[in-house]
This record gives structure tokens, sequence and C-alpha cells, in this order.
């Protein structure tokens, strides 16, 4: 973070110092939310507000069709696109229209749904709790998967007059996915086919740097960073993205920031988009969630949140422990994508997960991907989205 406080007391000393103002370019989405940037596109959006059964109000984005397409002409199929951790949808969204997955679908004539997880910065409403206390804050992946998934597919199903629709998670978007379908045999059969990229199961081999959290006691967790909200964007951090980060001298240094959290692979980065990726991440989580990511590193399993003490639990789960869930119950179609630089979803932890996936329809590892490379990725479009829209039109075919 040192190296981002002396950018920025660069970019903020008057006149060009050794070249650090020269070669300003400025992205307009990076100042811009969800629904100005696919409008500046030229795509049509729709917005909604999908409400959980705990009161919890998730903005929910959708993208009809595409360019070449009319409000009449009936869709080929409904896409939801969900997010990872400490993200949102605009993961989505942010390179150019034909590097961008949900533009790409649109304009091959889905139906694209974009979803945000309770919490982030598109998501942090309350039919009763207020941001500001604990109370809302309490909640981790268990409830995105138990609440967040069934009440947006509901709606997504419910709009767009559809029966089932097709899955796209990217890391945390598909641990509550492999949860959801597994402890949900209802919700599972409204799911097409589940395309997990960057797949998360375990984390007991994962080499993310924040994985020295779970050497910490919660208590020291809590001490660093409370117990509200995490990892949420700043007015700092929009300042260096659209003031520093878009300045050609400091690209190396804000691009190595991203890659030490996810892997590196900086030839698949497009440089001159910084602004606009780092404007628009992070978008926050709770502190519960990560003390839960904390304690899948230590007990290498999917288990539910440990609340703390056996009473506590037996409230949650009628049981003194968390439940481990079992995945190999879930029998939806499933195409997977993992990546041989990425530090979050690590190559052990993934071999250790294709065995269980009971329905695998499709795999590939990408071996120079890192965990961002799946959304933010030049290659993508080829290495990824190609096979993955391919699969969708070889479905709807049969």
């Amino acid at each position: 973070m040192l190296w981002l406080l002396a950018a920025a007391w660069c970019v903020l000393l008057p006149g060009p110092i050794y070249g650090c103002q020269k070669r300003i370019i400025i992205n307009p989405e990076a100042n811009m939310n969800i629904s100005q940037i696919i409008s500046y596109w030229g795509y049509p959006y729709e917005k909604y507000d999908v409400i959980t059964e705990d009161g919890y109000i998730l903005g929910t984005y959708r993208i009809p069709h595409g360019k070449g397409y009319s409000r009449k002409t009936v869709p080929k199929a409904v896409v939801y696109l969900q997010h990872g951790l400490s993200a949102s949808a605009s993961d989505w969204i942010c390179n150019l229209p034909n590097n961008s997955l949900a533009f790409l679908l649109a304009d091959r004539g889905y139906d694209v749904w974009l979803g945000n997880s309770r919490g982030n910065t598109w998501s942090r409403k309350h039919l009763t709790l207020s941001p500001e206390s604990p109370e809302y804050w309490a909640f981790s992946w268990d409830e995105m998967a138990k609440y967040d998934l069934p009440a947006t597919i509901n709606l997504i199903l419910e709009k767009s007059g559809q029966q089932q629709l097709f899955y796209v998670g990217h890391s945390q978007g598909t641990t509550i996915a492999f949860i959801a379908f597994s402890t949900n045999p209802e919700l599972a059969k409204k799911i097409k086919i589940f395309f997990a990229l960057a797949p998360v199961v375990t984390v007991k081999y994962t080499r993310n740097p924040m994985r020295k959290l779970a050497t910490l006691s919660r208590k020291a967790v809590k001490i660093l960073f409370g117990d509200k909200m995490f990892a949420t964007h700043t007015l700092f951090e929009q300042f260096i993205a659209t003031k520093v980060c878009n300045r050609k001298i400091f690209r190396s240094l804000c691009s190595k920031f991203m890659f030490f959290l996810t892997g590196f692979d900086p030839q698949n980065l497009n440089m001159s988009r910084l602004d606009v990726y780092m404007a628009q991440t992070p978008a926050g989580t709770s502190v519960q969630n990560l003390l839960h990511w904390a304690q899948a590193v230590k007990s290498g399993k999917l288990q539910a949140f440990d609340w703390g003490n056996p009473d506590q639990n037996m409230r949650h789960f009628n049981q003194l422990t968390p439940p481990v869930y079992n995945i190999t119950k879930m029998r939806v179609p499933t195409a997977m994508w993992s990546g041989g630089h990425d530090v979050v979803a690590s190559a052990k932890d993934t071999e250790n997960l294709i065995p269980k996936v009971a329905n695998l329809i499709y795999y590939k590892e990408i071996p120079h991907y890192n965990h961002m490379d799946f959304y933010l990725g030049q290659d993508a479009p080829w290495e990824v989205y190609q096979d993955l829209i391919g699969l969708m039109e070889d479905y709807l075919q049969n």
C-alpha cells in the first residue's frame, strides 16, 4: 500500500514530475454504476430488487437482448451470472463489449441477468435492519446459498416466463451454487447447466495471501476489521483507480497489486482499462464471510459457519457442530474451467473437487490463467466463452 500512497502524492504535486502526470487515459466507465455502464455501450437494461426470505434486498440487473435485437424478439434462453467474493455484477461488463461475457451473451440472443450478493455495493439494503448495525452483517456464504440464490433465480424465472436457466458462477459464485444445488433439489431442477469458472469448494491448498488470516483467532480478526463490513470500495481507492492507475507510468505497479491477490498473468490483462477494473472493486462483503473462509482454510472442508459455541450452532443447525455440505448429491450438469496460475482456487483443491461432481459434462484447465482471467482475460472469449456458449447452443438444439 505504500507505493499507492507514493503514487497518489506524485499525482497531487503541481506540474509533471519525472513524467508521473503524462499519458493520462480516462475510461468513463470508471465513474459509472452498473446501469450506466450497460447503457454506455448501447444495451438495454432493467433493474429489479430481489427480496430474500430473511429481508435482504439485492440489486439485480437484466440485459434482455443485444444491440442487434428488438424487444419483441423471443430470447434463446435465460443466463444468470453470479460474481465472486467481494465483487459485483460489474465483473461481467467491465471489459469492452467484445470481451465481456454479459454483452457477448446478449448479442447472441440470450436474456442475461446479473446478480449481486448481499452486502456488496449494489445490495446493501434490508427491510428492517440497518447496514450500520452488526446484525445486518451477520451472514456469510451460507445465507447466500440458502436465501440469495433461490430468491434471485425464482424472480428471474418469474419475470422471464421461463422454467429453467443457465447458471454461470465465478469463484464464490460457484461455492454458493454447489451448496444450493446439492441441498435444494427443487432449485436444482431449475438449472439447465451450471458453468463453474475458477470453482471453489475447498480452500485447503489455497495460496492466496488472505489465507494468513486463518492463523488468527476470531477475536483478532474482529479487532483488525470490526464486526461489520469488509473490503468496501473507498473514496481513496476510487482516487487511486481514476487518478493514479490510469497513468501509464503506474500501470505495472497497479497490476502487480491485483496479481498479488489472484495470481500472475500480465500479458492477458488490458492495462488501458485498469482504472475501470479497480474502480469497480472491491464491492464489499461481511467480516463474518471472511471468517467463514478462514474457517474453510483451517478445516479443509466445505462446512457451514461455526457460530462459536454449541448452543449457537444448535440454534442455527439443530446440531452441536456445523454441518458439512455434501456436493456429491448435486446432479446438475456441470462444466468447469480452472487456471494453472490461480492462487485462490488451487490446482490441488480443484483436483480433489473433480471426482465429487456427479454430472461433470466438461472440464478444461487453462495453464496460464489466474483467478480473474475468467472475466478479465483478453483471451477469455476463445479460451472460455466460446466453449461455454457452444455448450448452451448444443443444449438448446437437443
